[in-house]
């Protein structure tokens, strides 16, 4: 018995085969230890005041919560998530950075009261977890799409509309809209689950900027804010992305403050938002 369980702490030590329990949640939520595991698996946890989640103190709309993750205060994130405990589907959103910050605003359905998580994960495998108690009346989840009613939503889907600011510390600020009804499947009427599960930011000559992943849990019409590194002379930053029925959108964002020293590229903001 003692040479089964010192074999066992050797392979452990050795291989890393075993990793530690995850740390008692400061939320008391019934399922962050089933979180932790199915979700942060692998990686030794903390809970870190540095990852920040902005939520409203007061909900409106159960289909659209405002949601706002932050761990720019951590050095070399190389992911971060974000998911709610309670609800039915509760992974919402994969960021992996790249050249864009460790930052992202977007809205959330949401299905009842439950902790809003944010987990960044660093270079030296170590998940960095904050969290906020969201107090919401439910249903958001369940709820079908507001823009199914509309005879004409079909031919809105993939119309995306976007925007790109200078921010100081070097990074563009990009606001990005596409028209998608992000069904969850849970909706009485039985519609199946119909959503973007990809997107990537790319700039002008293909270079990956940032990926990310998204779940049923993103609002109607993503709403997404991001800090995206530009590479040096692009004129725009280009965006695609692809649903859970293998439709493909693309769309191009300017960069108006490069573009006005560069006449050829001049007509694009002309343009307006571009159609996917």
């Amino acid at each position: 018995m003692m040479r089964t369980a010192f074999f066992l702490l050797f392979l452990a030590t050795t291989f890393g085969i075993a990793s530690a329990a995850p740390p008692q949640d400061p939320l008391q939520s019934p399922n962050w230890q089933d979180m932790a595991e199915r979700l942060l698996s692998g990686h030794a946890i903390e809970f870190d005041e540095r990852v920040k989640i902005s939520v409203p103190s007061t909900v409106e709309n159960q289909a659209q919560v405002p949601v706002t993750a932050d761990a720019r205060a951590l050095p070399n994130v190389v992911k971060m998530i974000v998911f709610a405990d309670l609800n039915p589907i509760q992974h919402a959103l994969t960021l992996t950075p790249g050249q864009a910050a460790p930052f992202i605003s977007f809205r959330m359905k949401i299905e009842q009261a439950t902790p809003i998580r944010a987990a960044a994960l660093t270079s030296d495998g170590v998940w960095h977890v904050g969290g906020i108690f969201l107090n919401a009346a439910g249903g958001g989840c369940s709820a079908p799409a507001v823009g199914r009613g509309e005879a004409s939503w079909s031919e809105t889907l993939g119309q995306a509309s976007g925007r790109l600011w200078r921010e100081a510390d070097g990074f563009s600020r990009l606001r990005f809209r596409i028209r998608h009804p992000m069904d969850t499947g849970l909706a009485k009427d039985n519609t199946p689950a119909y959503y973007i599960e990809r997107m990537e930011f790319k700039g002008n000559k293909g270079e990956p900027l940032a990926l990310l992943e998204m779940y049923e849990p993103v609002s109607q019409d993503p709403t997404l804010t991001l800090l995206v590194r530009l590479p040096a002379g692009d004129t725009a930053l280009d965006v695609q992305g692809r649903d859970n029925n293998g439709a493909i959108y693309r769309s191009s964002v300017p960069a108006p403050w490069r573009q006005s020293i560069l006449a050829p590229t001049k007509q694009l903001l002309e343009q307006g938002p571009a159609r996917c």
